[in-house]
């Protein structure tokens, strides 16, 4: 199986904050979805993998290649939707269409205006008029229509209702129905990303804390919920984070270190990120 993406020990410095050794791989075929707080390292990470910002270590291949070589048939295999979208406002889809066209060999009009009718797109509607949704969808009609094998969302669904998310969903799962197709996408909204992706990577202050299938981090960690003293009887290795509240304590555990007649309750991926975000805080 090829990966879509590997990143190998990837370093970034700035002042007050550093990406520490962040190691990510993403197979073909499949969804990821990178989570983490404000700050955490997200975007910094997608501009080192978009050649945006120049690493000060580690190795990064996007679908076999690299950004900085200046490939342009790699680019032009890369879709990209981020939260400011990048249209001209003042522009239409037919003058996108036309700009496009020009910069990518590969651009399809025909793709661009399937997508535009199966969207729901008005054609001479500026962009600027476009409502939060439409201009997503419109951005993401832009990345699929040039021989997109990886498509790349950086927090591009925040602000949308739910029906409209859940739109960009199906666009998602019907994208990867090609298996040489992948998507990358960050968003606060990890209620989403649970729905539609395969993996989850986790970043928190600039370093990995797990980048890991799905199934496997939802069948790994469990919630118990039980009084303060009877917290003692688990093993303290067990125990990743613990909250407490009105009724005595929620603590994040690992599954196979607890004691199986414990009522464990599931684990979202947000109960996972928040836990340990908070735990570190403390």
């Amino acid at each position: 199986m090829s990966n879509a993406i590997e990143i190998k020990h990837l370093e970034k410095r700035y002042e007050g904050f550093a990406l520490r050794d962040v190691n990510i791989t993403l197979p073909s075929g499949y969804i990821m979805g990178f989570i983490g707080e404000n700050g955490a390292g997200k975007t910094t990470t997608i501009k080192a993998m978009m050649g945006l910002v120049r690493p000060d270590g580690g190795q990064i291949k996007i679908l076999g290649g690299t950004m900085s070589d200046g490939d342009r048939e790699l680019r032009e295999n890369i879709g990209m939707v981020t939260e400011d979208y990048g249209l001209p406002a003042e522009a239409d889809a037919v003058s996108i269409g036309r700009i496009m066209s020009g910069l990518y060999r590969t651009w399809d009009s025909r793709k661009f205006s399937g997508y535009m009718e199966r969207f729901g797109l008005p054609v001479r509607k500026r962009v600027k008029d476009y409502s939060r949704g439409m201009k997503v969808k419109l951005s993401i009609a832009v990345a699929l229509s040039h021989d997109s094998k990886l498509l790349v969302m950086d927090e591009a669904t925040s602000g949308l209702d739910p029906a409209a998310r859940d739109d960009v969903l199906d666009i998602l799962r019907d994208f990867i129905q090609d298996e040489s197709h992948s998507v990358f996408i960050s968003s606060h909204i990890l209620s989403d990303l649970e729905k539609v992706c395969d993996y989850i990577t986790f970043i928190h202050r600039g370093r990995i804390v797990f980048s890991s299938e799905k199934d496997a981090l939802t069948e790994k960690y469990g919630i118990v919920r039980c009084p303060k003293t009877e917290l003692e009887s688990i093993e303290s290795s067990a125990v990743v984070a613990v909250r407490e509240t009105g009724f005595g304590v929620e603590a994040l555990v690992e599954r196979e270190k607890v004691n199986p007649a414990l009522i464990t309750d599931n684990a979202t991926i947000e109960d996972i990120m928040v836990m340990i975000i908070k735990e570190d805080e403390k």
